[in-house]
């Protein structure tokens, strides 16, 4: 019987959930921008525990997302699956922030981009086909007229994410569709992780640090 633990903190979302065999047993996130993640990180673990009924010390791993997005969630999210990690003795287990956003596009679509803001028109990215398999890496870039013509121009793309509001402004293109006021949620890290850990495909919690892509800006 498989319980891992699920965090995902790399966006404005603080996303705490419990699984079994991949199934999600609690869950608990919040969106309000007016609390950190430090605020309200730990009392969400103890919540969704105390509602599936789970003693810590039950915990067979616990999945993290690893990035990219910000810069001071992922810190504080990976900081505290590290932490667990080290005091339970339990696996790491680090799931691509993008593949997490692209799981929530319930879509036919023949492309799924995800993306996520990264300040002013530059946004984190990589591109998905329609089995859910990622196709091109995961890039920082400059929003323009003819981002993703390439998919655009194949086919039908499902834009996912935070950054869509940007890309509409250049993109007029027939092909896009936009899932709008989506963020990674611990939801869609559930499955994933339960598969990865059955492969032992884990971290090594002491080496592991956050995929930033991009180095800290302040203010």
């Amino acid at each position: 019987m498989t319980m891992i633990l699920c965090i995902e903190t790399s966006t404005t979302n603080c996303s705490v959930a419990i699984a079994k065999e991949g199934k999600v047993l609690a869950m608990l996130e919040d969106n309000e921008i007016k609390y950190s993640h430090a605020e309200r990180l730990h009392h969400y673990i103890e919540q969704v525990l105390e509602e599936a009924k789970i003693k810590i010390t039950n915990l067979k791993a616990i999945a993290i997302s690893k990035g990219p997005g910000s810069y001071t969630g992922l810190r504080i999210g990976v900081s505290a699956a590290k932490g667990l990690c080290y005091a339970l003795d339990i696996p790491l287990i680090s799931i691509p922030t993008l593949q997490i956003l692209a799981l929530q596009a319930d879509t036919k679509s023949d492309f799924i981009i995800p993306m996520l803001d990264a300040r002013r028109m530059e946004v984190y990215s990589c591109v998905f086909n329609n089995k859910r398999e990622q196709i091109r890496e995961i890039k920082a870039e400059i929003l323009a007229e003819n981002s993703f013509m390439e998919y655009l121009n194949k086919g039908q793309v499902t834009f996912i994410g935070n950054a869509n509001k940007k890309f509409k402004e250049v993109c007029s293109h027939k092909n896009a569709i936009y899932i709008d006021q989506k963020l990674p949620s611990s939801k869609e890290m559930c499955l994933l992780a339960a598969s990865k850990y059955k492969k032992n495909d884990t971290e090594i919690v002491a080496y592991f640090e956050p995929y930033y892509l991009k180095d800290f800006i302040g203010g």
